[in-house]
C-alpha cells in the first residue's frame, strides 16, 4: 500500500523524465510518459483497492470487499478525504448484514468525511435512520429519511424509504 503522497512523487518523476526525453529528442517517448503520468494520479484521487472493493461489493462478496479493504492499513494516509468518506462507507454496508451498531459509526464517519455522489450519501442516511428507527429515535429517524428521499433523485430508494415509513408507524 503506498502512501497517497507517494504517488506524486512518482508522478512527478515520470513528468521529469519526460521533460529529459524530450531534450534528448526522443519525443514518442516524451510524450508516452506524459501520458503515463495519468495512472499515478488517478490512483491519488482513486484508490485501487476502494475501486477493487466496489467490484466485488457489486458482485454480493461481501468477503472479497472485506478482503480488498484489509489492505489499507492506515487510511489517514493513504487516502484523500473522499476517499476515507468511502472507505468508512463500504465498511459500514458490509457491517449493515451483521452488527447494526458498529456499521452506524462508520455511517456517521462517512457522512461527516464526505461521499461525492448523492446516492452514497441517502444509502447511508437511509441506513442510519433504520438505527435510529431500531432505537425508537422516531424523530432522527424522520428527518433522515427525509434527507435520503431528498437525495434520491433516481428514485432507486423510493421503495425501502416508503416500507421503512410505514414501519414507523408502526412505532
Amino acid at each position: 500500500m503506498l502512501n497517497k503522497n507517494i504517488k506524486l512523487i512518482i508522478a512527478g518523476l515520470i513528468v521529469i523524465t519526460s521533460i529529459w526525453q524530450f531534450t534528448e529528442n526522443n519525443i514518442g517517448n516524451g510524450i508516452f510518459l506524459i501520458l503515463l503520468t495519468a495512472i499515478p494520479i488517478f490512483l491519488y484521487f482513486k484508490n485501487e483497492f476502494i475501486l477493487l472493493a466496489f467490484l466485488k461489493l457489486r458482485k454480493q462478496d461481501f468477503e472479497g470487499a472485506k478482503k480488498w479493504l484489509a489492505f489499507i492499513k492506515k487510511p489517514e494516509s493513504a487516502l484523500v478525504k473522499k476517499q476515507q468518506g468511502y472507505f468508512n462507507y463500504l465498511h459500514g454496508i458490509m457491517l449493515s448484514q451483521t452488527n447494526i451498531n458498529q456499521a452506524e459509526k462508520y455511517f456517521k464517519k462517512a457522512i461527516e468525511l464526505g461521499l461525492s455522489m448523492d446516492m452514497d450519501l441517502a444509502v447511508a442516511k437511509l441506513n442510519l435512520a433504520g438505527v435510529a428507527m431500531s432505537r425508537r429515535r422516531k424523530l432522527e429517524a424522520t428527518t433522515l429519511l427525509n434527507e435520503a428521499k431528498r437525495l434520491d433523485k433516481q428514485g432507486m430508494l423510493k421503495e425501502q424509504i416508503t416500507m421503512m415509513k410505514d414501519q414507523m408507524k408502526k412505532i
